[in-house]
């Protein structure tokens, strides 16, 4: 009988995990050893992530540590991964190396945003052709198998959106490899209990690689992951997620009654806060691709909260929608998603207004009400 740990009404049989904990063990060990290179071949040809009135860093720091992260996840899967399923793995594999290319173009010479919007958008419709796509909603608003067209437009929507979701957050240190870190651990489990013990493998692989890194950026960080990481973090994320939709409605005893309310949960805070701010340029007569300082973790630098709490306070936020979706997953799934909108629009204001209350907190008593003591 396969040995097994009860936690959160889950049965996690650690037979199943045995490949998932190599590759993450051995991505790990490979991102930590090639950072320090990486950080020393940074500085010898100044390739610095440079200050300036957008960013909250001030002094230049190394970037493109996203080169160690995809190093150490592919380490792993070319020692540990079956490679069988050959279309849906040759699109996802080349994207990957697309994308990190066009990270570490962009690092370097700033590539404008229609120009990597075209390159992700002929990676999202790759990876449909090859049949990761959202073929159903699950009954969301009474809809279940989707046209082909469909299937496309809403595969094409969430990998582009949330490819950029990632790239826009990854704006304090820790924040972005935080939020992934916890995502691809939670896809690598569930994914695993529905019995897509291959495709939790690339989860498992890209968290190793990316808690290896977190040594190197949590604050104060010595290197940051760059658009070389981000774009990769938030490009098999979605892969992930939409892979997690697709077992979920296949197998006969699915783990969630409807997955896409889960994977929502997933993402939530980048593809959230990334609308948000959207819209708020947009209504404030601005393109909403100007860069400002309006992003979540900024409601809380800007007030002089530190990098270390900003990155902290958000992921736990992360951890609690993802414990509410779980717990509340029999509910209907439109409930849920409200739910989930009500409490981030609650969010943003008291994260807004933090700082206030501190200060309030923190005052002296008015002389009357010393004396009254």
């Amino acid at each position: 009988m396969k040995s097994h740990y009860y936690l959160l009404q889950l049965d996690l049989y650690f037979g199943n995990y045995k490949f998932a904990l190599l590759c993450f063990i051995t991505a790990f060990v490979v991102t930590l050893i090639t950072i320090p290179p990486i950080i020393s071949l940074i500085k010898k040809h100044n390739l610095y992530d440079k200050p300036n009135a957008r960013k909250v860093h001030t002094v230049p720091i190394p970037t493109m540590g996203g080169i160690a992260i995809v190093a150490g996840m592919m380490m792993g899967l070319c020692l540990w991964f079956p490679f069988r399923n050959v279309a849906p793995q040759i699109s996802f594999f080349f994207s990957v190396a697309v994308l990190l290319a066009l990270g570490i173009m962009d690092d370097l010479n700033d590539l404008s945003a229609k120009y990597k919007f075209v390159v992700q958008a002929g990676l999202a419709a790759l990876i449909a052709l090859s049949g990761i796509r959202i073929t159903s909603l699950d009954g969301l608003l009474g809809i279940y198998d989707l046209p082909i067209t469909a299937q496309f437009t809403f595969t094409f929507l969430i990998i582009v959106g949330v490819t950029n979701a990632f790239n826009f957050i990854d704006g304090i240190d820790g924040l972005a490899g935080g939020l992934g870190f916890m995502s691809l651990t939670i896809l690598g489990l569930f994914l695993t209990m529905s019995g897509d013990v291959n495709t939790a493998m690339i989860a498992f692989s890209l968290a190793g690689g990316i808690l290896a890194f977190m040594y190197f950026n949590l604050n104060p960080a010595r290197i940051f992951m760059g658009d070389t990481g981000s774009l990769v973090l938030g490009f098999v994320v979605a892969v992930l997620c939409i892979r997690l939709m697709q077992v979920n409605i296949s197998v006969g005893n699915p783990v969630f009654p409807h997955a896409i309310v889960f994977v929502a949960a997933i993402v939530f805070i980048p593809v959230f806060d990334t609308i948000r701010v959207f819209a708020t340029r947009i209504w404030k007569g601005k393109s909403p691709f100007v860069a400002d300082r309006a992003h979540i973790h900024h409601l809380l630098t800007n007030q002089g909260f530190s990098h270390s709490f900003a990155t902290k306070l958000i992921c736990v936020i992360h951890g609690f929608i993802l414990l509410e979706v779980y717990w509340l997953r029999n509910l209907k799934q439109e409930f849920i998603l409200l739910i989930l909108v009500a409490f981030m629009l609650l969010t943003t204001v008291m994260l807004k207004n933090l700082g206030l209350v501190m200060r309030k907190r923190n005052m002296p008593k008015a002389d009357g009400a010393l004396k009254a003591d």
